[in-house]
């Protein structure tokens, strides 16, 4: 018998909260979300998503136009240029901030008046399924909460997480060199501030649960809004306890359990998604048991990836492929290479070596990439990411330097990511091949910025229109193979995956549809030279016929090869589905 959705709430908070009286707050929690603590829950183990799946990942503000908001201007641009190719759109922090391109979240509750308001969030949410930041670990310092903190008046008065700089704090993992206490004068006296990210980014202290309860009632309003999909963003730090890494703590993991069983009661088809920029097998736990995030980023794809491309070589990527658990229903993993933060090194712990590490970072350095930073427990600053736009990464080779086979190499990465286990996310400036922007970080003082640029539509429109532009012919034949995926049951993102031996220079899988009437072999080829691929080693069934779903070659001998070309990748189907 299913357990009832309140027994099953105080159950879960009785972990985080041992020493409070969990039945009230779970009646506080189910009445902020306007829940029945008997309602039914929804069907568990349930996909909501399939092979058409494909998400848009941009800024409020990154096509603009004149005399028109940022959000309608969107809304244009993808109803003219991307209503075919994707269902999903996640818009980065659209509130108002103080700092972070909107991670320093002012008031979750409000629409940046600069970007538009919530009607046009609601516009958006009618023609996709939309995602959005849950900013959950800190808020800004020029925030009204923090205010009332400093003002020790509620809310807000115990709502930020504060430290002792005689406490042990050796263990804590950081993402940043700066200090991670602020001090803070306030009317009681000073006071120091937990900061993970930046000064101006407090962490909140969800070991008050009125925080959770905040939460609770922000998450009930975007639901409201259309918005179904919730991005936790840095949620990995949300728990603090001195004397331990305060990363990944098991009440973090509870919180979201928590968050994931109040949303998906109100909205059966909404998605909780973690940003865990962090080592595989750490990442790999947000899944929990098919009870914590429905997706995970998989963080670790984008470094492995261009470090296979620049060297030519896919034994790590091979490696860490067949490593990966598949995802139980109801789960699925988030696949990107490009993102709005850069190239996280994190991930890439225990799958390349530190030498190896060093030179994806000399080669990315080569093509115009900076470093950032982050500061190690024994006080040690280490590789944190690559800050570096994803066309420019890929324009020539560890050994060689630049080449002409820059937009093959930018295509065939993206070929893999949409073939993969999982759902494919096109950060929106890898959809258009935007190059490395130096002028915006001179501007902002932010390596960051180097892959935040800013189109104007009409300039963006004459590019696109253009032939002969790099941004024209990146953009069609993405939107072409998207436009092939979308149609293949055996990329549901569901779909089995099995890992192809077929030497270093080619990577390859197969995946076969749920019904199991549809297999496609997918074959990549990751160098600068021609490679034969002898199709005995793929073991095609010979009662069926094939075909690239790619290029619309027919395959008549099964005992011969077929040849490609550098960075050409090949999508080998049966003909039993209809392409």
């Amino acid at each position: 018998m299913t357990q009832p959705l309140k027994a099953k709430l105080v159950a879960m908070l009785e972990l985080v909260y041992p020493e409070l009286d969990c039945d009230f707050l779970s009646e506080q929690l189910l009445t902020t979300m306007g829940l029945e603590p008997d309602q039914a829950p929804p069907p568990a183990h349930q996909n909501n998503w399939d092979e058409s799946d494909v998400v848009l990942i941009t800024y409020a503000d990154t096509v603009q136009r004149a005399d028109e908001k940022p959000l309608q201007t969107l809304h244009r641009f993808l109803g003219d240029c991307l209503s075919d190719s994707v269902s999903s759109v996640h818009i980065l922090p659209f509130f108002p901030y103080s700092s972070d391109d909107g991670f320093s979240v002012m008031d979750y509750l409000a629409v940046n008046e600069s970007h538009g308001n919530w009607e046009d969030i609601e516009r958006i949410a009618r023609d996709y399924k939309l995602m959005a930041d849950l900013v959950i670990n800190h808020m800004s310092a020029r925030s009204r909460w923090f205010e009332n903190f400093r003002k020790r008046i509620d809310p807000g008065k115990d709502y930020f997480f504060e430290g002792n700089p005689r406490d042990d704090l050796s263990a804590v993992v950081r993402p940043r060199t700066s200090p991670l206490l602020t001090p803070v004068q306030t009317d009681d006296g000073e006071r120091y501030v937990w900061c993970t990210f930046s000064e101006d980014q407090v962490d909140l202290n969800f070991a008050n649960p009125k925080v959770l309860i905040e939460f609770t009632a922000i998450i009930r309003h975007y639901l409201e809004r259309g918005i179904i999909m919730f991005r936790l963003d840095a949620v990995a730090f949300l728990w603090k306890e001195p004397g331990t890494p305060c990363i990944h703590l098991q009440q973090t993991h509870e919180l979201i359990k928590i968050l994931r069983l109040l949303i998906e009661h109100h909205s059966p088809d909404a998605v909780v998604i973690t940003e865990t920029n962090v080592p595989n097998r750490e990442n790999l736990t947000y899944f929990g048991n098919a009870n914590e995030a429905h997706e995970i980023y998989n963080f670790s794809l984008p470094p492995l990836l261009i470090n296979t491309l620049v060297t030519g070589d896919c034994k790590h990527l091979k490696t860490w492929l067949m490593s990966m658990p598949p995802a139980q229903m109801g789960t699925t993993y988030l696949n990107f290479i490009a993102s709005h933060d850069g190239i996280g090194m994190r991930p890439t712990d225990g799958l390349l070596t530190e030498e190896e590490k060093q030179r994806l970072i000399n080669t990315m350095d080569s093509f115009g990439g900076k470093v950032s930073y982050r500061r190690t427990p024994d006080g040690r600053d280490q590789p944190y990411e690559i800050n570096i736009a994803l066309y420019d990464a890929l324009q020539g080779t560890a050994e060689s330097g630049r080449d002409h086979w820059q937009l093959q190499r930018f295509v065939c990465a993206h070929t893999v990511m949409l073939a993969l286990e999982g759902i494919p996310a096109f950060y929106i400036h890898s959809l258009l091949a935007t190059e490395n922007d130096h002028e915006r970080v001179k501007h902002t003082g932010r390596l960051r910025s180097i892959n935040r640029s800013q189109w104007q539509l009409d300039e963006l429109e004459q590019k696109l229109a253009d032939p002969l532009s790099h941004h024209s012919k990146a953009f069609r034949e993405l939107k072409r193979l998207i436009a092939i995926r979308r149609k293949q049951p055996a990329f549901h993102p569901n779909a089995t995956q099995f890992t192809l031996h077929l030497g270093l220079q080619l990577f390859g899988f197969w995946r076969q549809s749920m019904r199991r009437d549809q297999s496609i072999f997918c074959i990549h080829n990751i160098s600068n030279e021609v490679q034969q691929v002898a199709l005995s080693d793929i073991n095609l069934i010979g009662t069926d016929q094939w075909q690239d779903l790619i290029s619309g070659m027919t395959i008549d001998d099964l005992s011969g090869s077929i040849t490609l070309k550098p960075y050409q990748s090949v999508w080998l189907s049966n003909l039993d589905v209809t392409v």
